[in-house]
């Protein structure tokens, strides 16, 4: 996957909605063309959580 600038504010905000939104972070991932691993640190920098696929099935 090819890297991408830095995160917007509206990218931000994108994010806060579909963390709210029970998505998992494989979801999210696609949803905003980012890496999994590029998701959970701006999560963290955001204070949001967000549950990989492997974590809700347990």
């Amino acid at each position: 996957m090819a890297r991408k600038p830095r995160w917007s504010f509206k990218e931000d905000r994108r994010l806060m909605e579909l963390a709210r939104s029970s998505k998992t972070l494989e979801d999210v991932a696609r949803a905003t063309g980012r890496s999994p691993d590029r998701i959970k640190k701006m999560a963290m920098r955001l204070g949001l959580s967000i549950k990989s696929r492997a974590a809700k099935k347990q």
